[in-house]
């Protein structure tokens, strides 16, 4: 019994510490954000907040509207999140629950445009972007999304594994309809799935760069990335501080999701692991 104990708190002791590494990054960040530039080179990394937050933070409204990207940012994601969580929980229970002639093949397309690069097609999206005159909208940002393969094949996967046929069985002997069947029974038990892969759409929304960067050519329309990658080069990257601000206002929505979504993580990695 000591023995194991022992064991344990050498395991939450280690687990603290991973912690504490982990943290440290976020919390240089912060206090940073609160020091001027001459602060910072000249103490470097200190435990104590300075007092220069309000000077850097007036810094950056003078050059832009960060506010305005936040919202920009947050609109854009929370489509992508709903969307894409929506569909490709549409789209895994059909693959699911449905067997059809080709229905192997398809699923196999999905794993294989599931490995390849976005970038790629990059240059033949901006011409299709083009043609269809929906450049410097969000319209190329938000509509793509309803196809997510990885998203697909993850709630494929937990479909199978959670989702008893005979629960289907009895709703249609009840005379319910295959609509009715998902969003009653098969979208509730996806929920722990889809509130994982949501965290993840929406956090790749939110740092998407490359996309936003090339379609958007109006500044009031730019994503918190875009309008931070504008720093570079220009007056507000000698206030150190002013830059480590915006990377913090930029940060603090992905940490809110995880804080309060975390868990749907755990108990979606964790279903289907015990059978009876």
């Amino acid at each position: 019994m000591n023995k194991r104990n022992i064991v344990k708190g050498i395991f939450y002791a280690l687990l603290i510490i991973l912690l504490i590494i982990s943290f440290i990054p976020f919390y240089m960040m912060i206090i940073n954000a609160t020091r001027s530039t001459a602060e910072i080179l000249r103490h470097g990394f200190t435990l104590l907040p300075g007092r220069s937050l309000i000077d850097n933070y007036n810094v950056l409204l003078s050059y832009m509207d960060i506010w305005k990207g936040f919202r920009n940012s947050l609109f854009i994601a929370v489509s992508v999140t709903i969307l894409s969580s929506y569909f490709s929980a549409l789209t895994a229970y059909g693959f699911a629950v449905y067997k059809f002639k080709g229905s192997n093949a398809l699923f196999v397309t999905v794993l294989v445009l599931m490995m390849v690069p976005g970038q790629l097609g990059l240059i033949g999206f901006y011409d299709l972007a083009k043609t269809l005159g929906i450049l410097d909208t969000y319209i190329p940002l938000i509509i793509p999304s309803i196809a997510a393969p990885f998203t697909v094949f993850f709630l494929r996967q937990f479909v199978v594994s959670t989702l008893h046929p005979s629960l289907l069985e009895a709703a249609r002997i009840d005379g319910a309809g295959e609509l009715r069947i998902f969003h009653q029974i098969g979208f509730p038990i996806m929920m722990p799935a889809i509130a994982t892969m949501g965290i993840f759409t929406f956090i790749g929304s939110w740092n998407n760069y490359i996309l936003p960067l090339v379609v958007l050519f109006s500044p009031s329309k730019y994503t918190l990335p875009v309008m931070m990658g504008a720093l570079r080069g220009s007056q507000v990257e000698s206030n150190i501080g002013a830059m480590y601000l915006g990377i913090a206002i930029s940060v603090v929505p992905i940490m809110i999701i995880f804080l309060f979504l975390s868990k749907y993580i755990i108990s979606s990695i964790s279903a289907g692991s015990v059978k009876e």
